[in-house]
This record gives structure tokens, sequence and C-alpha cells, in this order.
């Protein structure tokens, strides 16, 4: 027994993943309270979407900064700044009395949950060889969707039971009792005393010449955007994270304009769709590690699954007319879609920790999420001023298949400029 490997890498993915389902779980609160929070507030379609930009736009002004702050401060403290700061702003909206409030709130919220993604893709780049990176990163993503099925499943009962303030605290607790578990478990693989020396191989077995530490050479931060590989994966994140900002915060809209769904009647197709997104983003790590085994290089084996992955997407613009024979199929379209870009995620983030040093893994990553974090901006004004047109014309459900159609196309038309940039795997050294 003494001489096997210890597999302590994967309690330290199960960390990330309860983090990153606190993070959907927090960011997920304010969709589902839309309705009683429209009446109590007045909300025009518009206000909504400023209230959503201001998350997305701090969001993606706290990646650019969250990014270089993991590298520069570690994992362990970067990631629980990170999550102190977001458990405290998501907490602050119970206090908020206006939409102006709303909007300084959600701008707390979006500088300070930029940090989860950073810290998380620097943890595996640290913890996990390259093979099984996809693996861990879908394994964790899904937390994202295990936040956003616990929401509709919770949120609304506790509005009606407390009202709306406890919504956001209940939430926001469960915060501070994750730092426990990240405090007394955490440290780097190569000094942590429950990895044995087989493990440690195990992770450095393809990154031999690369140390696992935060103390190693950094890439210079303007450097970074000097490299084809750099703007492949910020190209690649603008074009497709939006779809997954439109689908968490308007598919419970969607569901009311087109089927007079509402608070507590959402939540069991809301959780379906993102139950299929969780089967995705697991999904969605092992197919590359197949491709792997059978003898394919990573770099391929990540392409080809990602072009998978985005004709998986290509359907959503049939949700409406599905929807038109029977509402279940609307929504079994939609988790499809979910499915497929979480499973996309899980790669895009992985091809960070493909071509670049463990020490700029997190300014990188932050810099593909500013980017996606700007075209959520982008697609959400564009969402609030379409179904404003078209609801003031009686037309809404002509709102929402342009949106869908827009969904639709956006994972191959990122596919191929990827694909341009990089053609083939280079690896960039310090």
């Amino acid at each position: 027994m003494k001489n096997e490997k210890t597999k302590y890498r994967w309690t330290i993915c199960g960390l990330v993943f309860f983090a990153t389902t606190i993070n959907y779980l927090d960011r997920a609160v304010i969709s589902l309270l839309k309705g009683p929070l429209e009446l109590e507030f007045g909300w025009s379609e518009s206000d909504y979407a400023d209230i959503v930009i201001a998350f997305q736009l701090s969001y993606a002004i706290g990646l650019l900064l969250m990014g270089p702050l993991v590298d520069k401060i570690g994992t362990k403290m970067g990631y629980a700044l990170a999550i102190i700061g977001w458990s405290f702003a998501a907490g602050g909206h119970a206090l908020v009395s206006s939409t102006l409030g709303f909007i300084v709130a959600r701008a707390a919220l979006g500088i300070t949950e930029a940090g989860n993604f950073p810290a998380a893709i620097k943890t595996v780049a640290e913890w996990f060889p390259k093979k099984e990176r996809a693996l861990a990163t879908g394994l964790f993503n899904s937390g994202a969707n295990v936040g956003a099925i616990l929401a509709p499943l919770t949120v609304p009962y506790i509005a009606a039971t407390w009202g709306w303030e406890w919504a956001f605290i209940l939430t926001a607790a469960t915060g501070f009792i994750w730092l426990i578990f990240w405090f007394k478990s955490y440290s780097a693989p190569a000094v942590h005393p429950k990895v044995n020396s087989e493990e440690l191989a195990h992770i450095n077995s393809d990154t031999a010449t690369e140390p696992t530490t935060d103390d190693s050479p950094k890439l210079p931060w303007f450097s970074l955007l000097g490299f084809r590989q750099t703007w492949a994966f910020v190209l690649g994140k603008f074009l497709t994270d939006p779809v997954w900002w439109f689908y968490l915060f308007w598919l419970p809209s969607f569901l009311k304009a087109e089927y007079q769904m509402d608070n507590t009647a959402i939540a069991i197709p809301v959780a379906l769709v993102y139950m299929m997104s969780t089967v995705g983003s697991v999904v969605g790590g092992w197919l590359p590690l197949r491709f792997i085994k059978s003898g394919w290089p990573v770099f391929r084996s990540r392409k080809t699954a990602m072009f998978i992955y985005a004709l998986g997407a290509l359907p959503v613009m049939l949700a409406q007319w599905l929807g038109s024979i029977n509402m279940w199929l609307a929504v079994v379209i939609i988790g499809l879609a979910a499915a497929a870009h979480q499973a996309w995620s899980a790669n895009i983030f992985t091809t960070v920790s493909d071509m670049f040093p463990k020490s700029s893994v997190g300014s990188v990553t932050g810099l593909g999420g500013m980017a996606g974090a700007l075209g959520g901006i982008l697609i959400a004004k564009m969402a609030g001023l379409l179904f404003d047109h078209y609801k003031a014309l009686g037309k809404i459900e002509a709102g929402y298949f342009i949106m869908f159609l827009v969904c639709s196309m956006a994972y191959l038309v990122a596919w191929g400029i990827m694909h341009l940039l990089v053609p083939k795997m280079k690896e960039i050294k310090v």
C-alpha cells in the first residue's frame, strides 16, 4: 500500500468544484428573483439588462485584475481573497433599496467573482498532468451547472418564505463555510503531506521540467498579447461565453414569456437544463482523454472534441419551433445547447495550460475571461433592446428567435478562428 500512488489531486478538484458551485449559485439568484424585483422596483427589460451589464462589465475588469493577482500571490491566497470578497458582495444585495443599488451590488459581485476561474484553472494546471486537465476542468466546471440547478430549487422557496433579502444572505453564507475546508486542505502538491512521490511524479509526468510552485518565472503581462495562442483563447471566449450568460440570465424570462411560467413553476425546467449541462461538462472532459488514450496528440484531441461540441450547439435555433409542439422539447434542446457549451468550456479553458507555462495561466485565463465578459455585455444589451422592441410590437418570440440563432452559430465561428490562429500545438516557454 505504501508504494501505491495517492489521489489527493481529486480532493483538490472537489474543492474547486464546490467553489465554482457557490460562485454560480450567488450570481444566479437575481435571475430567479427578476419577477418580484421587477414589480417592486419597476424595472423594464432595459433596466434589467443594465443590471446584468453592471455585473458583466465589472466581471471583465475583475478578470483583468484577478488573473495577474492570483499569479502573483499564489493559488491558495488568491482563491481565498476572491471568495471572501464575493460572499460579502452577494450578501450585500439584501441591503439594496433601489435599482441603482442593485447596479452597485452587481458591480461589486462581478469584480470579486472574477477570481474564481483564474484560480481554478491555475489549480488544475498545478495539480494535474495535461492528459487529465480537461477531465478535471470538466468536473470542477460542472459546479457551475450544479449551482444553477440549486438556485431554482432553493431561491424561489426562500424568497417566498422569508423574503427576497434572505435568498441573497443564505446563499452568500456558503462561501464562508468553503473557506474553512480550503485553508485546512490546500498547499502546493510538491510540499503537500498527503501527496506521495508517485502522485507527484504523475502530476509532473508531461511537464517534468516545469515546477509546480508559485515562484517560477513569469511572462510579462503585456508580452502575452504578442502571442497568437493568447488571441485564440481570447477570441474563442469572446464569441462563446456570451451564450452562457444569455442562458443564465434570460432562461427564466424565456419560460415566462413563451409559456407563462414564473416563480417556483420554473424550478424543474431550469434545473433540467443545468442537469443536462452538468453531464455535458463531464463528458466534455472525458472525450479528449479518450482520444489521447487512443494515441492521438493532446492538441488534436482537444480541437476535435471542441468541433463536435460546436456542432452540438446548432439545434438550439429550433428551440421555439420544437416548443410549439411541446414546451419540454424546447427545454431539452436548450439543455443540449447548454451541455455543448459546458463541454466546449472544459476544453477551451484547458488550451491555456496546454500552451502556456503554469506561472502565466492565471493571467491568460483572466484575459480570456475579460473578453468573454465583454461579449456578455454586448449580448445583454442586444437582448434588452431586442426584447423591448419586440415586446412593444407584441412579438417577443421574434426577439428570442434571433438570440437563439446567434447562440447556435457562435461555436463554429469561434472554432474556425481558433484553428486559423493556432493550427498546430505550439507550447510557449519562458
